[in-house]
């Protein structure tokens, strides 16, 4: 008999609880009887949380197979307001489903949202069902089968992807992780891992952002990648296009066999397009080992 269900929908969940994990790092745990069809196929796999805003309620978003045309047809002021997060945990007997998200000064509807949720609260969250197979190109952690080294690199909106990433990993996995964050104490967020070297710090201020980030990982490819001839990379305004390119194959799955080293970048665009250059073009790590994904923009909204 085949299975009709869609591999992704829209889940309706209320929030259960509110965690605070780190002083930067909000857990909500969302529960509901609809969510005993949410799918978890690994990694860093992407979703899409609607929130309600005073113009557009979660009951205005378009749900049907053609949601995002039906979403880009709506007025500005009617069309709700979705972010991209990552799963961080289901236990799909429970019907329960974390979503760690950042919580920082109200700049628009998410961090609204964020700031003020309590228990009851509703949202939509797009993610895959239990009746996905197969490739999900929601995940872009897509490393080659054998990787002697793992660089994993980000900001705060990269960390809950990061978490997610280190606990899946087998232990024999080795590598490090690079993270800029807000908070001191946000030091504390990432799961440990035994084959990974840690170098997480916080920034002073706005005026320091990225000093650790792309300091940290420039010392940590001179270390994990093999000096060679750079490549030549092709620029992105990121002003104007997405930065974002995970190498596949045609199938979907790792664009490499085997690698020196796989590198994963995800955070702000201006920063992971200077970290992208740095590996490619000045250390000479092959490109198909490199994944990275400009989650923001400074200055700019996601959607």
């Amino acid at each position: 008999m085949t299975d009709e269900r869609p591999p992704s929908r829209f889940f309706r969940a209320s929030v259960a609880a509110v965690t605070e994990v780190t002083p930067t790092f909000r857990r909500f745990t969302f529960g509901g009887d609809d969510l005993a069809d949410y799918g978890d196929p690994g990694f860093d796999q992407r979703i899409k949380v609607v929130f309600p805003t005073p113009t557009a309620t979660i009951d205005d978003m378009p749900t049907g197979p053609d949601w995002w045309d039906a979403w880009r047809a709506l007025d500005d002021a009617a069309r709700p307001t979705f972010r991209t997060y990552t799963t961080r945990a289901v236990r799909r007997g429970a019907c329960e489903v974390d979503i760690d998200m950042v919580a920082h000064e109200v700049q628009g509807p998410a961090s609204a949202w964020i700031a003020q949720a309590q228990a009851g609260d509703e949202l939509l969250i797009f993610a895959p069902t239990t009746a996905h197979e197969g490739v999900s190109y929601g995940i872009d952690f897509v490393p080659p089968a054998r990787t002697d080294d793992i660089l994993l690199a980000g900001d705060e909106t990269a960390a809950p992807a990061i978490a997610v990433i280190l606990e899946q990993l087998p232990r024999s996995a080795r590598g490090v992780v690079v993270l800029e964050t807000p908070d001191a104490a946000d030091v504390a967020y990432l799961p440990a891992h035994p084959g990974f070297d840690y170098r997480v710090a916080a920034r002073r201020d706005e005026d320091d952002r990225h000093r650790h980030l792309v300091a940290a990982v420039i010392e940590a490819a001179s270390q994990l990648a093999p000096a060679g001839r750079g490549a030549e990379v092709e620029e992105i305004d990121v002003d104007a296009d997405i930065l974002w390119e995970v190498p596949r194959t045609a199938k979907g799955g790792a664009a490499l066999k085997s690698a020196a080293l796989y590198a994963w970048l995800a955070g702000e665009a201006g920063a992971i397009k200077t970290l992208r250059r740095h590996l490619v073009s000045e250390r000479g790590v092959d490109r198909r080992a490199v994944a990275f994904m400009g989650y923001w923009r400074r200055g700019r909204a996601e959607v």
